[in-house]
This record gives C-alpha cells, sequence and structure tokens, in this order.
C-alpha cells in the first residue's frame, strides 16, 4: 500500500440537486473533519467511532453554524482509496460547499486533484488501471449500453480475463528461463505443444478483444450518423423527427442548409450522434460550395450514412448519388438509403424505385415519410441493428479504451513472433523476449506495470471529486 502523508478534500457531487457531498481521505481526514465539527450528540466523538458509522451535528467557523450535516467514517483499509476517510453530506448551497472546503483546507487538507481519489484506491491495491478508467467512464455515461460497458469494466470482467491470460503466459516464460539456465544440459521445461496452444488461446482472445474496440469506442463517444442526399429531399426534417424537436430550419428553398448541424439522441440504448448536412448538388455559391465540402468531410468521418432520396425524383438521381458515395469511402461503413415524402407519392414511384435502385449486400433501402413519421420506428430499429446492439447485449466483454486496445495489438504482434519462432525452432532465448514483450502488454493493461506520465496522462481526464 502507498502511505500517502497528505490528507485531500473535494466536492464529490456536481450541482443541481439539494444535497452536495465533500469527500475527504488521507491520515488525517477524521481529525480535521472533527475540529470543524460538532455532534449532536455530544458523546459521539468522531476519532472514536468506527468505520461505518454516520454522525449527525454542525459544521461551524468559530461560532458560527455552516450547515448542518452528516459524516460518515471509513477507516482503513475498508474505504474507497483504502485510506481513512469521510464523506461530508451538507446543503447544495455553493456558499456552504465553498466554506467548508475552506475550513477543511484551512485546518490541514489539500484541495484533490481530477482523479485523486481514484488515483489512491488505485495506488493502495483496491482496484486496478482498467477498474479505475472504468469508474471515469461510468461517470460520463450517457446511454444505457455505455453504461453496461463500463459497468462491466468496474466489475472487473476485462481484468479477470486479462489476469488469467498473463498468468498462462508467466507461467510458460518461467519454464522458457529455466530452459535457458541449463542450456548447455539440452534439456526441456516448456512443452512446445502445450506452448503453442497457449499462445493461440491468448492471441484469439487479444484479436476478440481488439477487434471489440471499434464498437465500444463508438458507443462510448457516440455513434456518428450523416444525413446525406441532394438538395430538399428532406433531411433537415428527418433530423427534426428523429430528435423529436425543431433543431434544422425547413425549407423548400434548396441550399437552406449551409452547415452540418449536429445532436444526439438515444436509440435502442445506444447514443447517435447525428448530422445533417448540405444538400449535394453542383452549385455556384461559394458559401454553399463550401458546406457541401463540409458534408463531403463528415461523410468520410461517419459510421452510417442516411443517403436520402425524394420519391419523386425517381431512380436515376439517386443512383448517381450513390455511385459517387460508394467511390468516396475508403473503409467500412453502413450506406442506408431512405426514400423519402412517401406520403406524397404524385406518380407511384414506389414500385419503380424499389425494381431500379439494387442496395449492395451490407447497404439497406427503406420506405419513409420523415414529415408524418412513417417508418421511422423502423429506421430506429435497423440504426440499433447496424450499432451492434445485439452484442452489447451479450456477456462478451467490449473493450472502449484506446489504451487498452493498443496494448491488446501489441500483444498479439509478440505472439505472432513467439509462434513464428516455434514453427521455426528460434532459440529460446528469441522467444522468451516476445513471450516477455506480450506479459508486459498485458500488465499494462491492468497497471501491473506503469509509469507516471501513464498514470498522469489517464487520472488527469477524471472529474473533481473522483
Amino acid at each position: 500500500m502507498l502511505i500517502s502523508e497528505t490528507t485531500v478534500c473535494a466536492p464529490a457531487t456536481s450541482g443541481g440537486g439539494a444535497i452536495a457531498i465533500i469527500r475527504i481521505s488521507g491520515p488525517q481526514s477524521i481529525e480535521i473533519c472533527e475540529r470543524i465539527f460538532v455532534p449532536a450528540d455530544p458523546k459521539r466523538r468522531l476519532k472514536e467511532q468506527k468505520g461505518f458509522t454516520i454522525v449527525l451535528g454542525d459544521i461551524k467557523s468559530g461560532d458560527e453554524i455552516i450547515d448542518e450535516v452528516l459524516i460518515s467514517i471509513f477507516r482503513a483499509p475498508h474505504s474507497f482509496t483504502g485510506e481513512d476517510s469521510a464523506e461530508i453530506s451538507c446543503h447544495a448551497s455553493p456558499y456552504i460547499q465553498q466554506k467548508i472546503m475552506e475550513l477543511l483546507i484551512s485546518h490541514g487538507a489539500v484541495a484533490a486533484r481530477p482523479g485523486e481519489f481514484t488515483q489512491r484506491a488505485f495506488l493502495n491495491g483496491r482496484i486496478d488501471l482498467s477498474r479505475a478508467e472504468a469508474i471515469a467512464d461510468l461517470v460520463a455515461s450517457e446511454s444505457k449500453m455505455a453504461h453496461r460497458i463500463a459497468m462491466k469494466q468496474m466489475k472487473g470482467s476485462f481484468s479477470d480475463e486479462i489476469a488469467v491470460l498473463r498468468a498462462d503466459l508467466l507461467h510458460f516464460a518461467s519454464l522458457i528461463e529455466l530452459e535457458l539456465d541449463f542450456g548447455e544440459e539440452d534439456v526441456e521445461f516448456a512443452d512446445r505443444k502445450s506452448l503453442f496452444e497457449i499462445v493461440d488461446r491468448v492471441l484469439n482472445v487479444s484479436r476478440k478483444l481488439s477487434s471489440s474496440f471499434s464498437l465500444g469506442n463508438a458507443v462510448k463517444n457516440g455513434i456518428p450518423v450523416v444525413i446525406a442526399g441532394n438538395p430538399n429531399t428532406g433531411k433537415s426534417t428527418l433530423l427534426n423527427r428523429l430528435l423529436m424537436e425543431e433543431r434544422a430550419i425547413v425549407s423548400d428553398i434548396p441550399g437552406t442548409t449551409r452547415d452540418a448541424i449536429e445532436d444526439t439522441v438515444v436509440i435502442e440504448g445506444i447514443r447517435f450522434r447525428f448530422i445533417d448536412t448540405a444538400g449535394l448538388r453542383d452549385t455556384t455559391d461559394i458559401i454553399e460550395n463550401l458546406g457541401i465540402k463540409k458534408t463531403h468531410e463528415k461523410i468520410s468521418a461517419a459510421s452510417v450514412i442516411l443517403l436520402l432520396a425524394d420519391i419523386n425524383e425517381g431512380a436515376g438521381p439517386l443512383n448517381a448519388l450513390l455511385k459517387k458515395i460508394r467511390g468516396q469511402l475508403t473503409d467500412e461503413k453502413r450506406i442506408v438509403i431512405l426514400v423519402n415524402k412517401t406520403d406524397n407519392d404524385l406518380y407511384g414511384n414506389r414500385q419503380l424505385m424499389q425494381e431500379n435502385i439494387l442496395p449492395k449486400q451490407d447497404e439497406s433501402m427503406l420506405f419513409i415519410s420523415a414529415k408524418t413519421g412513417e417508418g421511422i420506428d423502423e429506421l430506429k430499429k435497423l440504426l440499433g441493428r447496424l450499432a451492434g446492439a445485439g452484442r452489447l447485449n451479450t456477456e462478451n466483454v467490449i473493450i472502449s479504451n484506446v489504451r487498452h486496445y493498443e496494448a491488446l495489438l501489441h500483444v498479439a504482434e509478440s505472439l505472432e513472433r513467439v509462434r513464428t519462432g516455434l514453427e521455426n525452432n528460434l532459440q529460446e532465448d528469441f522467444i522468451a523476449t516476445d513471450i516477455r514483450h506480450a506479459i508486459h502488454y498485458l500488465g499494462e493493461i491492468t497497471g501491473e506495470i506503469t509509469t507516471d506520465e501513464i498514470l498522469q496522462n489517464i487520472f488527469r481526464n477524471f472529474c473533481i471529486g473522483k
């Protein structure tokens, strides 16, 4: 355990409620609280209380009562940080919180840095590094699926899997190292067939985990969905329908939308970032051309493209636009063709559109009316499926942290070299080096191997009080 000499304090709740919590942790946390606290029962001194007890009383500055509060006591090592800790539940007045913080600091505490409580929990062995990062993700989660991914990781499903993989590699690494010690005697402690099996298993799991990153990262940050199409196809109306508010200006005048308009909505438990863009057409208007250029940039960056067409324009303009969009895409993206304005099909074009627009295997086509809402529920379900809601509902571990993703890629690279070395009967010292590299990167994920720089980069992104 890390025995810290400082006691830190910080507000642990955000504004907007009636009650606030101020957290204190460190060797003097209970003693400092006692200096500014008068219990309602004079016999109940804070220093004499056991852990997991709550004491009612007043916070005082000299003779002035600042607030009537509850103080929760936690004794080391049975606290979040592993240290003696206390939490002051007070009224959420900004003045009261500020005054209590001033009193705590004037009596020896120090204002906590972002993530300092969680960092102390990690350094004191209460949680590993991947669980610490999951706490930040849990606080920031804005959808059911983002919450589910963070909760699984915080409960240890990811770190437990990494621990098993690392233990298997450590076992064989020790046997390989033993062979090196007896190199002149030509003995073999590590069974090569078993080593192949372990390497393949760890390699497969690390690849499976790293392949889940694109989904996990999209869920964590919101899946970007571009609404694109020719002018006056109903893009802004669709955005407003999906958001259930008048977010974008709707007009019959072509070129009304000249800049990208973004907003988020949760569908099927997943947060989507919808982006309404300028209509795609040839124009001499300099400002509109800038908007069209930005549309193409947004299409390149999106995960899903909702390509809108007016049912009354027929299949020709849509097929031409489809060809152009497909030629622009360089990586895997999902195109959903939306034939809009079905409520106003002037020429009975639905059948013709179905016959003359041929989506590719990984594309979908729906007939909708953004104006009346026809087909919108079906579109939402489709978006949920495209985003992988089914995969998220399984018990499989999904990673959403870029640091973990990069470490798993390094693990896979190292184990690929181990496999190649075993297949070509390379010397044990080369194989041992690559196994050690894989073990190192697995240890970086959980924090068994880390540096001050890594810790600073992780915890500086936490909120104050966590």
